[in-house]
């Protein structure tokens, strides 16, 4: 069976508070890691902060790309974040999870990569 597409799922623990709080951190962490893994981003960055349960409180973000989007969630009362690439066109997971522990300053991190 040929491969469609990869899909990386990238999870941060005990970010720096204050970057997961920062919409402009967030959109600049989106410019910056598309530039990096070389992904076209089609239309602007999609940024809301919601949920009625402070356990799941905080931001969501969407890009959309030209080969597909890339989607997270940045949690507030845990300081953690879960942040999808999904793309038909080959990129580099471990520079992607590399760069995003570093952005959010995540104290823990980890990622996984499947061939869809």
């Amino acid at each position: 069976m040929e491969i469609w597409g990869y899909s990386t799922h990238i999870d941060i623990y005990q970010c720096d508070p204050y970057i997961i709080r920062s919409q402009a951190d967030i959109i600049r962490y989106v410019n910056e890691l598309c530039l990096l893994i070389e992904m076209k981003k089609f239309g602007s960055c999609i940024l809301q902060n919601f949920g009625n349960d402070e356990r799941v409180q905080g931001y969501t973000f969407i890009q959309m790309i030209e080969t597909s989007l890339i989607s997270g969630h940045l949690v507030e009362c845990t300081d953690e974040g879960h942040i999808d690439i999904f793309s038909c066109k080959k990129y580099d997971s471990q520079v992607a999870h590399e760069f995003t522990a570093h952005h959010f300053r995540a104290q823990k991190s980890k990622f996984q990569v499947l061939e869809r």
